[in-house]
């Protein structure tokens, strides 16, 4: 990896052959400069014999340096149950070697190379027998390895850092707010661009969460009453593998699907999955996931609060790619923006032309695909209380949450 790498990077691994479908690992470098070496498990179990593919992203973010990301794929064979490792050298030679030289029973080998074209040469001397390699390529370079059932490929940067870029706007939390909201829509879209994004009861000072629930009956939103049964943090949700997940910390426990996970007991979010804050008392606040992308989660209010907000959980300073890939979501929420966090803000994807604008206050979103007219950006994942957070807090009150911990994105 190059010197101007973070010092821990992240792998992103997805194939048939891991648990789960994929893993994450982190590879950190050591004082020497060095990387430390990390090691995938993966398994040929239940599995039919051929050819299985294993794809890698390595990830390089750190704050104040370019994001940059290397991508690689290669193939591993899974041979038959009853192959021999001859069978299974014969089979990986035969696709990758163009001379072989073998030497059996006590017989010699004798290769003699003297430059010219590339060549991929297998020698194989058993059975007593000797192999005698005689490589002159005083202009050229030789590489000698040995076999193995894994070929591989080089890894591609495809992510160049561009010199001097930087977000117009850093933020790791923030919103859309629509001015006047057709019938379905929301006033409020939250983002959130955290390693964890705390779920817990709305406080107007110092509050211990991010998104900051509130319970909403037929006539309108209440901040006291049964808002009082959630907890300051109350749920956590983080990625995890290829997904996300969500975790009980409360006091008053989730339901998952009228289900209680167990305090702790991080579950993986499925699409549909109706999350209720609280398990003892109902209709406090009830959410669900509306979709799951590969770089993030959006939910949705399905009380009385549906037209009030929704939520992006994003991962920070990762982006969907393009073409992106196709993803599971909620009619409600296939319609809204593209939305994803990078260079410490938040951008939004065009999904037809995979234009990419930086969102700021001073941004028009008009001619955005997706976005609801009559929509601006706001720097504050809650503006319809900023005023009063900050002009009527008391002098030396603790700043929200999400600001708090800015640092994590």
């Amino acid at each position: 990896m190059p010197e101007a790498s973070a010092p821990q990077l992240t792998l992103q691994l997805q194939s048939e052959l891991i648990p789960h479908g994929a893993a994450r690992q982190q590879c950190v470098r050591a004082v020497g400069g060095d990387w430390r070496p990390v090691f995938v498990e993966f398994s040929s179990r239940d599995k039919e014999h051929g050819q299985y593919q294993i794809s890698i992203e390595v990830l390089s973010q750190h704050a104040g340096m370019a994001a940059r990301k290397w991508v690689c794929t290669f193939v591993i064979l899974v041979p038959r149950l009853d192959a021999t490792l001859t069978e299974i050298h014969r089979i990986f030679l035969s696709t990758h070697k163009n001379v072989r030289v073998m030497a059996d029973d006590a017989s010699i080998a004798r290769v003699s190379a003297h430059g010219g074209d590339s060549l991929d040469i297998d020698v194989t001397a058993r059975n007593a027998g000797i192999a005698h390699l005689d490589l002159n390529a005083p202009a050229g370079k030789v590489d000698l390895g040995f076999s193995t059932i894994a070929w591989d490929e080089d890894l591609i940067e495809i992510d160049m850092p561009v010199t001097g870029a930087v977000h117009p706007h850093a933020s790791c939390a923030a919103s859309l707010v629509n001015a006047a909201p057709e019938a379905g829509a929301q006033r409020q879209i939250r983002l959130f661009a955290l390693d964890e994004c705390v779920f817990g009861r709305f406080e107007l000072i110092d509050p211990e969460a991010h998104a900051l629930l509130t319970h909403y009956s037929p006539d309108g939103q209440d901040t006291n009453g049964l808002t009082r049964r959630l907890s300051g943090r109350h749920a956590v949700i983080r990625r995890a593998g290829a997904g996300f997940d969500i975790e009980d910390v409360s006091r008053y426990g989730i339901l998952l699907d009228g289900v209680w996970p167990g305090k702790h007991k991080p579950t993986a979010l499925r699409l549909g999955m109706r999350i209720e804050l609280t398990a003892s008392i109902k209709g406090v606040a009830v959410l669900q996931v509306t979709a799951i992308m590969p770089h993030g989660v959006i939910l949705h209010r399905i009380d009385h609060g549906a037209s009030a907000e929704c939520y992006y959980v994003l991962a920070p300073d990762t982006h969907p790619g393009y073409p992106v890939k196709t993803f599971a979501a909620a009619p409600h929420a296939a319609v809204l923006p593209l939305l994803f966090h990078r260079d410490g803000g938040f951008w939004h994807l065009d999904q037809l032309t995979g234009k990419e604008t930086a969102l700021a206050p001073t941004v028009s979103l008009e001619k955005l695909s997706r976005v609801p007219r009559h929509s601006r950006f706001a720097s504050d994942p809650y503006p319809e209380h900023w005023i009063i957070r900050t002009q009527g807090a008391p002098d030396g009150a603790a700043s929200p949450a999400w600001a708090r911990d800015a640092h994590t994105a």
